[in-house]
Formats: structure tokens, sequence, C-alpha cells
């Protein structure tokens, strides 16, 4: 078996999804190293240190550590800075790998994740898997450019780097597309979901627990708030529901995000005081994984009105508890959700167009189908999946000569 050095900087794989930079790429890194080490590998996952009382080194389960580098003050930063501490982390993680036997693969989380593994690979002469996550080039393409920098950072990643994993075809074709990647150093390999956790309950009790309304439609927006993730058209949308229907509650789960995360929280809450349905819509804070699990029983929908999506983990988790997804048509969203199968898909952003989305979805007739559906498609994505493609592609990359940069 494999000793794996997995890479996370700019965000751990123990902090709290939903708030900060902290997504669906948490949940990947954690869940991926658990299933990794449950195969027999050694994992050890290396990220910043962003608070002063975190320990050195955290054993998660065994086979599965988290070390924490001290690059910076121990404490949140922007983008810009972690930038300018990326190789203070470089540098560090180098001299504990040099400490033990070397890894037999890296594999980087994330572009800023990225450029340290392509300097390490180098260094140490150890093969570099990369996924990505998000990309500047595709993001820019369907929501907005923010940095020519990072573009050219994943360009130079992506030409040296021994494997790439996408999470979907789309993902795939969209890397060789923007970033003129080998295709056959594109691996498909999805990302899977705690059955354990996230299977179908009854969503009576789950609203009792919960304390939501019983009789009336509720829906679900759960994820980072920010321009993004679009939970201003999940709020847009559900008002039009309630004009309709008269009746209706709204969840939003989750956290400010990004510099712009606590403004787009006041502009939420002052639609939702301006438009009179207060009592109507629940805030609710980020809730720790399994627990989330919890709000996708009691949701008759789930909302994901994201501008961009890589693969849609909150989709994916929510229709493994069997409840539908109503989805933008992007990224990796277009293959968790089939159009009047499991859900809706919708190219778009017009608010009645996703309450008539929403409406008819709530059918009688239409919605236990989709539940029955939603279950049925995602009982195929586990992590014990993604960990033995992954553990097979490292195997591969052992007995094969080390990709040299273009």
């Amino acid at each position: 078996m494999a000793r794996i050095a997995v890479l996370s900087y700019h965000t751990s794989p123990l902090a709290q999804p939903g708030t900060g930079d902290g997504g669906g790429m948490n949940v990947y890194v954690r869940e991926m190293g658990a299933a990794l080490a449950r195969h027999g590998h050694d994992v050890t996952i290396y990220t910043r240190r962003d608070e002063p009382s975190l320990r050195d080194e955290v054993h998660v389960e065994p086979g599965l550590r988290v070390r924490h580098i001290t690059a910076g003050p121990a404490s949140s930063l922007s983008m810009d800075a972690l930038r300018q501490h990326l190789e203070q982390f470089t540098d560090s993680v180098s001299i504990d790998m040099r400490r033990g036997p070397l890894p037999d693969v890296i594999h980087a989380n994330y572009w800023l994740s990225g450029i340290a593994g392509h300097r390490l690979k180098h260094e140490l002469d150890i093969p570099l898997i990369c996924t990505f996550h998000t990309l500047e080039r595709i993001k820019a393409a369907t929501f907005q450019a923010e940095s020519e920098e990072r573009a050219e950072e994943e360009q130079r990643i992506i030409g040296c780097s021994d494997a790439i994993l996408a999470s979907c075809d789309v993902e795939a074709h969209q890397i060789v597309e923007y970033y003129n990647a080998n295709p056959a150093r594109v691996h498909i390999v999805p990302l899977g979901v705690e059955h354990a956790f996230f299977s179908p309950g009854p969503g009576r009790e789950a609203r009792l627990a919960l304390h939501m309304p019983l009789h009336e439609p509720l829906l679900l927006f759960a994820g980072r708030i920010q321009a993004l993730k679009g939970a201003d058209l999940a709020l847009e949308a559900f008002l039009a529901v309630r004009e309709r229907l008269g009746v209706g509650h709204l969840a939003i789960v989750g956290g400010p995000s990004g510099p712009h995360g606590l403004e787009a929280v006041r502009h939420l809450r002052e639609r939702i005081a301006n438009a009179g349905v207060i009592e109507n819509v629940s805030f609710v804070a980020p809730q720790s994984h399994q627990l989330l699990s919890t709000w996708y029983r009691a949701a008759d929908l789930t909302l994901v009105p994201s501008l961009a999506e890589s693969f849609g983990l909150v989709a994916l988790e929510s229709t493994a508890c069997g409840t539908p997804v109503i989805a933008s048509a992007v990224g990796g969203l277009t293959t968790l959700v089939h159009d009047h199968v499991n859900g809706r898909l919708l190219s778009s952003r017009d608010p009645l167009d996703w309450s008539e989305a929403i409406v008819s979805s709530l059918d009688a007739t239409v919605l236990p189908a989709m539940r029955d559906a939603a279950r049925l498609n995602a009982a195929t994505y586990t992590w014990c999946r993604t960990a033995r493609a992954i553990g097979d592609l490292v195997e591969r990359l052992q007995s094969g000569a080390l990709l040299l940069c273009r």
C-alpha cells in the first residue's frame, strides 16, 4: 500500500463546511483521506495552521493524520495573503517529508496547493496528482474572471501534473478545452457520499427535531453565502413560490464566505424584511456534516442555484437522503441531476422559471417518484469507490516515469 501526502493549504479538512473557505473541498479531502486509509494506505494531510491552539498533528483515525503547518499568522487570511505565505508552507512541508520515508505520491487540492505540490514534485522526485475543485478559466466562462495570475499558475501545474482528477466528464472536458491538458492524464473520479449518514428518513420527525413547520412546503439552501452559490436566486424563487401557493418556508443553512459574504447576508436579510417573510425564512448557522442530513430529510426540495459547480456535493448528499434537487444546469450538476427524474435542471436564472419548476416538482403526483429516483441514483456514489480509483491510479504512477515540465 502507498504513502500518500495530501496538500490542502488554504482550508483544513477539519474545518466546519459552509462558512469562510470551508465547503465541498473540505468534505472531499477528509472523506477521501479516510477512505484511502481504510483501504490500507498511509495518508498525511498537510494544511495551514489558522488557529494558535491547533495541535501540530491530529490523528483522525488509523492511517490518517492531519499536520498543521505554520505559514504566516495563525489566523484566517484572505486569498491574497495566503499566496504570500505559500513558500513558507512549502518549505516546512518539504522538511517534514524528508524526516521519514518519502511519500509515494503527492495529491494537491486547489491551485495554491498545486503550486506547492509542483515544487515538491521536482525537489523530491515524487509523482503529482492534482484536484482543482474550481479552475479560474472555467469559472470566468460561467461567472466572472478574478485572476490571470491564477490561470497561468493552473496552466503550469496542469502541464506538469502526472495525473489530474476530474469529478465528472463535464469537468474533464473543460480541463482539456480551457487548459489544453493531455486527455490521457485527466482521470474521472467521482466524489462519494457516506450513506450511513446520508440516507432517507422520516421527514416529519426531522422537521420536529429542527423546529420547522410541519404542514407547508420546506425548501432548503445549504452552502456558503456568496454570489457564486446563488442564495439570492433561491430567495427570489421562494418568494415567487409563496406568491403562487400562499404557503412555504425556506431554510438557508450556511454562513458568509469571501470578501463580500457579510454584504450578501445583509442584502438577503433586507430583502426578507422588505418582502414581509421574516417568519417564513430561517437563517441557520453552518451545520456539522453529519447533522446536515437531518435538514435534507426535512426538506421537500433542495435548491442549488450555483453559477458554477465542478461537482455539486450538496446535490449528491440531498439526493442520497431522497430529497430531489432543483439546480442550475452547470458543471457537475448536469451529471447528478436528471431533469424531471430526480429533480430539475434550469439554464434560466429567472426566479419565475425557478418557481415554476419548484411548484411542479412539489405536486403530489410527481414528488414521490422523484424521491425514489433521487435515492437510487445517489446509491452508486460511494467514498469506497473513490478511494479504490485513486488507489489504482497511485499504483500505476508508482511504476511509471515522472512527467517533466513542458
